[in-house]
């Protein structure tokens, strides 16, 4: 029922957790995928690999881009514009959890969380909303959290940060929508990622017992939501934030 055939899509930070597994499923749905990353070549390559095995005419490019430095995006979209010449979907995935106490945080600490969750977010929206603006049509998710829902102990920058994706995407929904550009974010609750695996390992039953539906949730567990959110199917949802945490805020 979804056909993301010659739709073209980015998604930050995909070399690993979330943003990799969305960036299969768009591929298997047909889209022409591009994927960001900062740091790892290897790991973004090895994705760009599984989705060539998809099938023979998928086609993935690989961009390297520091999504919280703005002349960074700015060059990686110059690489978009003249490869595809338009934008149809942006994930905005990229971002940081790492604890800092309050009483300790570093201003490097605050500083590298807001920049990366939310400025980067905003760099890469207002590349995306020009060149979607040009074509008339767009869709753009960014990927939140349920600690914006509800705030999240020792990570309290992390949970702002994202919590300031809700009021951007609520405010950008608007905005946008005279161009014919959805804007809709995702909330994960915990998810079995690279970035979490230690915190998991630590108290991965307590987290369990707080979750109605009983796991942790895989990665294409949130995957498959955003593939959705950037679908016909939800061509008349708009400045939404869909939670996707197996029932957990409802009971914390």
């Amino acid at each position: 029922m979804i056909d993301l055939k010659e739709k073209v899509v980015l998604i930050t930070g995909a070399s690993r957790g979330i943003g990799a597994a969305s960036a299969l499923l768009f591929a298997e749905a047909g889209a022409k995928v591009i994927i960001n990353y900062n740091t790892n070549l290897q790991k973004a390559r090895t994705v760009a690999k599984r989705i060539e095995k998809i099938q023979d005419n998928c086609e993935v490019t690989v961009i390297k881009a520091d999504v919280s430095d703005k002349a960074s995006v700015s060059k990686m979209f110059a690489k978009i514009r003249d490869k595809f010449g338009r934008l149809d979907i942006l994930v905005n995935n990229a971002g940081i959890w790492q604890m800092a106490p309050i009483i300790s945080i570093t201003d490097e600490e605050l500083r590298a969380t807001i920049e990366t969750n939310f400025i980067g977010t905003v760099n890469c929206i207002r590349e995306a909303a020009n060149l979607m603006r040009e074509n008339g049509t767009g869709v753009i998710v960014n990927v939140s959290s349920t600690a914006a829902r509800r705030g999240e102990a020792f990570y309290s920058h992390y949970s702002s940060s994202k919590a300031a994706l809700h009021g951007l995407t609520k405010s950008l929904a608007v905005e946008l929508a005279p161009y014919n550009i959805r804007v809709n974010a995702i909330a994960p609750g915990w998810v079995n990622t690279d970035m979490s695996k230690k915190a998991i390992q630590e108290k991965g039953s307590k987290i369990r017992e707080k979750i109605p539906l009983g796991r942790i949730a895989e990665p294409e567990d949130i995957a498959g939501p955003i593939l959705f959110l950037c679908s016909d199917l939800a061509r008349f949802v708009n400045g939404a934030i869909l939670d996707v945490n197996g029932g957990s805020v409802l009971v914390d």
